[in-house]
């Protein structure tokens, strides 16, 4: 993995061949869209143009598809090698695809082309964040929806996370902060359309070994540093 790309910061070794595993598709990725769908309620948004920004490897198209039904799927990614497995994963589960190798704060689409963008865990990465988001609000049509789902700086600025993952540290940002650039940005939504995951794998102290052993109960929200936050916000029409 040996690209160049100013305002991305590449994977680790370790971290890239994680993206492919099982775990990352079915406990990470799996469980985002689940909770994205609650969050954006009934019914659902289904067809029109769906943009993976930070595709990587496209573990998450036949998700996606699933979930969304898209007619048109488009991924983006700023690795080539990354672009090239997200082709395979595509033609193994016949599922087709528009890929692009870009960097999401320069998205090679037309404006008010996307009726739905798909940001997982991808824009902590990201040097130039301002950017990357008015490119997302760019491309999506009025009415398009944003599925947002992060790491917060709580957890991305942790040993664990440090030792086997890289990051740009100086743009991460806490929970509240990155919805509050969402709104600066335009973005509606309320705070049913936000959820913070308290999941057992951001939590680096313990993993959650307490809760599951039965030894304490969870923090519940505004009494704990929270580690992720998804939202499902929209582009007003």
């Amino acid at each position: 993995m040996n690209y160049a790309s100013p305002t991305y910061v590449e994977e680790t070794r370790i971290g890239f061949h994680f993206l492919r595993t099982y775990t990352w598709q079915h406990h990470v990725l799996r469980v985002a869209i689940n909770d994205l769908k609650r969050l954006i309620g009934e019914p659902l948004p289904q067809g029109g143009a769906l943009l993976d920004v930070g595709c990587g490897q496209g573990k998450s198209f036949r998700l996606l598809r699933d979930a969304f039904a898209p007619t048109h799927l488009l991924g983006l990614d700023a690795d080539p090698h990354s672009v090239s497995l997200a082709q395979a994963e595509a033609d193994l589960e016949g599922i087709p695809v528009e890929l692009h190798t870009a960097d999401c704060a320069k998205i090679p689409l037309s404006d008010a082309s996307v009726d739905i963008v798909f940001c997982h865990q991808t824009f902590h990465h990201l040097v130039e964040q301002e950017r990357a988001l008015a490119e997302f609000w760019r491309v999506l049509k009025p009415g398009g929806w944003l599925l947002f789902a992060e790491s917060t700086k709580a957890y991305i600025d942790t040993w664990v996370i440090r030792w086997f993952f890289r990051h740009p540290m100086e743009v991460q940002k806490s929970a509240d902060e990155y919805l509050g650039m969402l709104r600066q940005q335009g973005f509606a939504f309320d705070a049913k359309q936000v959820s913070f995951p308290y999941l057992w794998w951001s939590r680096s102290k313990d993993f959650g070994l307490m809760e599951r052993w039965g030894l304490r109960a969870p923090p519940p929200p505004g009494q704990r540093e929270e580690t992720l936050v998804n939202a499902a916000v929209c582009k007003p029409a």
